[in-house]
């Protein structure tokens, strides 16, 4: 740090120091705060585009509202590094997604300013709508702001929320932050409607002239804002012939407004602070503002995952000319498009991941047969139930933490109709920096129990290849194939596809002492334990399952009839997973065996590098050595 000016950032530790500067010093503010931000993510990688786009919003936000008493929702929580900076963080903001320290996403175990936890986009309308509700229950008076954009009014989560807030009559303020981007472009109706309205020349230089005229006569008085309210949507009734879609829900709606222009933001806050019932203020922001790169290229630079010279924008990693794996979703991206060309009846879904699972390298080549639905996971299964019963073939990519939000579609609308639907799960397991919002722990367990259902896991590409080629034969039915974030094991990927018998595991190595079972790229990790466990004495077996269901009976009848220690290994969640699934097995069979599962415990994982979580978790190498002797030297 260093490289940022702090005349009055430096003297704010809370908002209501920010309060106590001058309006007019609020464009300083706000160019040390984003300096800051820069600084910081060159030094501590992390989410960097949708920040630099708000910083002028948050300035304004706190300095107009009574926070932490008044509530501001944040949605797509990575907008809000400046409203950490502002909320008494900045001296600990270096820490930011590291382990042990700042959350990346607005916590409400963390400040008192975070008025509510965030990571899966879209909740913001529907938190903020509950919280008024109850504020107007105890008979406070209390402000509610939910701020809103970066890709998430796509999501049928915000539709729901606005539908309410329309008949609720509540006190809530809706910031639209539009700046057409999630990671990736928007995509849908909702995002050229926006556009349209952001861009009608006409009607905004009508609305400019009405509003210079209504200040030439000095129009005021207790009922001035009421009628420049309606004069307003008269105009756009007028020019577009209809009213806009919050107008038409009776949700009084203002803008567009110059999202980067602070004055006027918080001179806006200041009037709408007194305007009752539910309203919408759209901004047009800038993703990336004030960074240049950030401003081109919005989508690479939508998080950093190495540090970079400020100045330069030049990435600071070390390059190594040693071949090196490729990433999973690299793998899934160039083997769907593969599978797709041998098949006719194969298509692609991403709920606004095309550039995050490698969907993107599909829609470029095969834009006809690739679909990007937006934030959108309940639509995404839904939509590939449609397309699976009408005779293709959808490979639907969802991080597995997002798929969490179609566990309801998955049930009814693809498992009940026994459709060939590939859900392939990107960011299965610990994920890292992003914390608990973001880590794929439970997938395993939650779709165990569907019926219908295939729930498996590769250990590497070339079997993460043959999984995605099984799914996609004639006869299947519901299939999950779930796969980490970040690089494999295997330089030369690119095997033959080969089927899969479906239920079916692998011997890797015969042991005497105990058993290994793992289920996914853990395995590869546990292969060469096994190794070093042999040169301490210790004969361990290792059974890759590759399905947690169907289960490989006939080779769990071979590993209890042989070894009485077992160690089952995932990176999910224990309650519910493959060592679940093996103890219900061993009671149904009558089976003792000494059994440890390691996996994640039951509770929520902070952020960390992976190996720093799979440490805590007690799945580290490690601690599976250390299982292994322990295990070894109890009496059977």
């Amino acid at each position: 740090m260093g490289e940022a000016e702090t005349e009055f950032l430096k003297r704010i530790n809370s908002p209501e120091d920010l309060r106590k500067i001058p309006q007019k010093d609020l464009i300083k503010v706000c160019a040390e705060l984003r300096d800051f931000i820069i600084d910081s993510v060159s030094c501590n990688p992390g989410h960097f585009g949708a920040s630099l786009g708000v910083v002028e919003l948050t300035v304004a936000l706190h300095y107009v509202f009574n926070t932490p008493y008044d509530k501001i929702v944040w949605d797509v929580g990575h907008q809000a590094y400046g409203h950490k900076i502002l909320t008494g963080r900045r001296d600990r903001f270096h820490t930011n997604r590291r382990y042990k320290g700042l959350s990346g996403f607005p916590n409400i175990f963390e400040s008192e300013y975070d008025a509510f936890g965030v990571g899966h986009s879209s909740t913001s309308i529907s938190a903020a709508l509950g919280m008024a509700i109850a504020a107007r229950t105890k008979g406070e008076n209390r402000q509610t702001v939910a701020v809103i954009g970066d890709g998430a009014m796509t999501a049928g989560l915000a539709f729901e929320g606005l539908n309410n807030l329309a008949t609720s009559k509540a006190d809530v303020l809706v910031v639209l932050n539009d700046n057409n981007m999630a990671i990736d472009p928007n995509v849908g109706g909702f995002s050229e409607y926006l556009v349209d309205i952001a861009t009608s020349q006409t009607y905004n230089k009508l609305r400019k002239e009405v509003f210079k005229a209504l200040q030439k006569f000095n129009i005021g008085g207790p009922r001035s804002r009421e009628m420049i309210v309606k004069i307003n949507n008269s105009i756009k009734t007028l020019l577009t012939r209809q009213t806009n879609i919050f107008e038409g829900l009776n949700i009084r709606y203002f803008g567009p407004v110059d999202g980067h222009d602070v004055e006027r933001l918080a001179n806006i806050l200041k009037d709408l602070k007194e305007i009752k019932g539910p309203k919408v203020l759209h901004i047009i922001t800038k993703k990336g503002k004030g960074f240049k790169l950030a401003e081109e290229n919005q989508t690479a630079w939508h998080a950093t995952g190495c540090k970079f010279d400020r100045h330069t924008g030049r990435f600071l990693e070390t390059v190594s000319n040693k071949p090196k794996p490729p990433k999973f979703q690299d793998v899934f991206g160039h083997t769907i498009i593969e599978l797709a060309r041998k098949n006719e009846k194969i298509v692609g879904i991403t709920p606004a991941m095309p550039t995050g699972c490698s969907l993107n390298l599909m829609m470029e080549q095969m834009p006809d047969r690739a679909f990007d639905v937006g934030i959108a996971e309940q639509h995404a299964v839904t939509f590939a139930a449609g397309l699976a019963i009408s005779g293709m073939v959808p490979f639907c990519n969802i991080y597995s933490t997002f798929m969490q939000r179609a566990y309801d579609q998955a049930i009814h609308d693809v498992a009940l109709q026994k459709l060939n639907v590939v859900f392939c799960l990107d960011r299965g397991g610990l994920v890292g920096a992003d914390g608990p919002t973001h880590h794929g722990a439970f997938d395993l367990a939650y779709f165990r129990c569907i019926p219908n259902m295939i729930v498996s896991s590769p250990m590497d590409e070339s079997e993460l290849r043959n999984l995605m080629y099984t799914a996609q034969l004639p006869g299947m039915g519901p299939f999950s194939i779930r796969y980490p974030r970040g690089c494999g094991s295997l330089i030369d990927w690119q095997t033959p596809f080969e089927k899969i018998e479906i239920g079916t595991g692998r011997k890797l190595a015969e042991g005497t002492d105990l058993a290994f079972l793992t289920i996914g790229p853990v395995g590869v990790k546990v292969a060469r334990i096994v190794q070093e466990l042999k040169e301490e004495g210790i004969s361990a077996g290792h059974y890759d399952m590759r399905f947690v269901k169907p289960l490989d009976e006939a080779l769990l009848h071979e590993v209890l009839a042989k070894y009485k220690r077992i160690i089952t290994i995932e990176d999910g969640t224990i309650i519910g997973g493959l060592g679940s699934a093996v103890l219900e097995f061993m009671t149904e069979n009558g089976y003792r065996a000494t059994t440890k599962r390691l996996g994640i415990p039951d509770r929520f994982i902070d952020q960390g590098t992976q190996t720093e979580l799979a440490r805590d978790c007690g799945f580290d190498m490690e601690s599976i050595r250390n299982a292994a002797r322990e295990i070894v030297q109890k009496r059977v």
